[in-house]
């Protein structure tokens, strides 16, 4: 019998951790431990709220969430590979520099915040603020890609990256329902299916159809997103497309010059 009954390896070599009970200090000890002793694939099972996994983890490792993982998932992250059978809390990817997360259900506000690299696919909606402060630097470039919808201020002060809203749970004439989109955005793209009035996109933002190599993106982004979650590649890529862009490098500047 193991010393500890929390922390087990399957016969298929995939390290499994029962989180009930545990709180998240000392849950991620426990993960931490289990990538230093080399484990590759790490099954977290019973996850209810606990913060921060991923953080400080720096090894391309296969971490496999069953619950509800509480704020900052992945926060910092810098190589792994996370998975989560259910929904992400607020936070989800923030500040991460290398890595993916996909997401099998919701996720909060600010998803992505200042993420300076790696990927993460929500197969549902957003909260508030998603892609906030996102950056890019040299070859990092972030993305996130969205199935669903996303609430107000969606890529607020965007600075670099990719984001993709893909409005599956809309129909073609359908408008959206965030508001403030882009507001203060100076780098980056964001694509999206579905419609907006010009009253829901902040000032800083322009409007433009796709060109070849926004289109090439796009379904690099789009191929991924649909073989995480066992969806149609084609059929969504079927649908318009619009791009936004910043129309200012420094939309505010005016206000600090003297």
């Amino acid at each position: 019998m193991s010393a500890n009954p929390a922390l087990k390896k399957p016969h298929n070599s995939t390290v499994e951790i029962n989180a009930q009970d545990i709180a998240t200090h000392e849950l991620n000890n426990r993960l931490k431990q289990a990538v230093a002793a080399g484990a590759e694939r790490i099954l977290l099972k019973n996850i209810c709220g606990q913060r921060y996994i991923g953080t400080d983890i720096n090894k391309p490792v296969e971490i496999k969430i069953e619950g509800t993982p509480g704020n900052d998932l992945g926060s910092f992250m810098n190589g792994p590979h996370i998975i989560v059978h259910g929904n992400a809390q607020d936070g989800c990817g923030n500040t991460m520099n290398e890595g993916e997360i996909v997401v099998h259900g919701h996720a909060g506000d600010i998803t992505g915040l200042s993420a300076r690299g790696g990927k993460i696919f929500i197969r549902e909606g957003v909260g508030y603020r998603a892609g906030i402060h996102m950056k890019e630097y040299g070859d990092k470039k972030p993305s996130i890609v969205i199935g669903g919808t996303a609430q107000d201020f969606f890529g607020e002060y965007m600075a670099g990256g990719v984001m993709v809203l893909l409005g599956l749970n809309m129909r073609d004439d359908d408008y959206h329902r965030a508001k403030y989109v882009g507001t203060g955005m100076h780098g980056g793209v964001i694509y999206m299916r579905g419609k907006l009035e010009d009253y829901q996109l902040g000032r800083e933002v322009g409007v433009a159809e796709l060109e070849k190599t926004d289109l090439t993106v796009l379904a690099n982004l789009v191929e991924q997103f649909a073989a995480h979650f066992d969806i149609d590649a084609q059929k969504i890529l079927a649908h318009k497309f619009i791009k936004l862009f910043p129309l200012y490098h420094r939309p505010y500047g005016r206000l600090y010059a003297y």
